[in-house]
């Protein structure tokens, strides 16, 4: 599906220059959709993080090293969508209102093929039984469904989030949702506001805003998936990093594609 066909897109914009790597986004993401923890975490390798956060760097010595931190979703691909195109299940899909990128579970086979397909890295196969530790099933969300052994979990934006806001407005007898009124777990933890999100295709809306913003850029952008994740950042380390340019390519000059 072309990503022009979405009547909404909802998307999201992340600040770098705001991130602190505190890890808030990602302790909400985990409460919100009840991923569970292994006996062992030790191997943070066979951890299920649906948002990672990354620390990065310039590459320089001191003094002038300079470090970031960089929050990691699932980039909600809207055009030719990697995991989609190579599902023999049709376990994962694109809705045509929204843009979002779902994962069924009980579709998936676990051959695994999106997990090989996806350039972000951000699928995850579940090779153990769910594990919670004693309690901890009272604070699980109803509204989420964990995941069993042998399938793939991945960032899903919070979709029963949209289900309830949906659900709302209809008893309200409105079709289109307010701006704020459908928000992930992780936007509404961020303490420092780094991240926005809403509809891409509302002018005015703020993620809109910032997607538009000169500053503004994708990972791997040149890849053609046409991600619905936005970063921000006025450090040109950063934005560089974020794709793969020849050592003679300006990266600052490369044609920027529409969102």
């Amino acid at each position: 599906m072309n990503e022009t066909q979405f009547r909404l897109k909802y998307g999201m914009v992340i600040d770098l220059d705001k991130c602190v790597g505190c890890g808030a986004c990602m302790v909400a993401c985990q409460s919100e959709n009840n991923l569970y923890v292994r006996l062992d975490e030790s191997d943070k390798l066979r951890s299920t993080t649906w948002m990672r956060l990354y620390r990065i760097n310039n590459g320089e010595k001191f003094p002038e090293a300079k470090f970031s931190f960089f929050p990691r979703p699932c980039m909600q691909c809207g055009h030719h969508t990697p995991c989609v195109s190579v599902c023999p299940a049709t376990a994962t899909t694109v809705d045509e209102e929204g843009g979002i990128v779902s994962q069924i579970y009980t579709r998936c086979i676990g051959c695994r093929y999106c997990v090989a397909a996806c350039p972000y890295h951000v699928r995850y196969f579940n090779w153990w039984d769910p594990v919670f530790p004693e309690g901890m099933e009272k604070s699980l969300s109803p509204d989420v469904s964990p995941r069993m052994r042998g399938v793939v979990e991945k960032c899903t934006f919070c979709h029963h989030r949209l289900m309830k806001a949906k659900q709302k407005a209809a008893m309200e007898k409105r079709r289109d949702l307010k701006e704020n009124e459908y928000i992930t777990a992780c936007t509404q933890a961020c303490p420092t506001g780094a991240i926005t999100f809403g509809d891409l295709n509302n002018p005015e809306h703020q993620v809109a805003k910032l997607a538009a913003r000169p500053d503004a850029f994708r990972l791997l952008e040149r890849l053609g998936t046409e991600p619905k994740v936005y970063y921000l950042t006025k450090h040109d380390w950063i934005r560089k990093l974020a794709d793969n340019y020849l050592p003679e390519e300006d990266f600052r000059n490369v044609k920027k594609q529409k969102h």
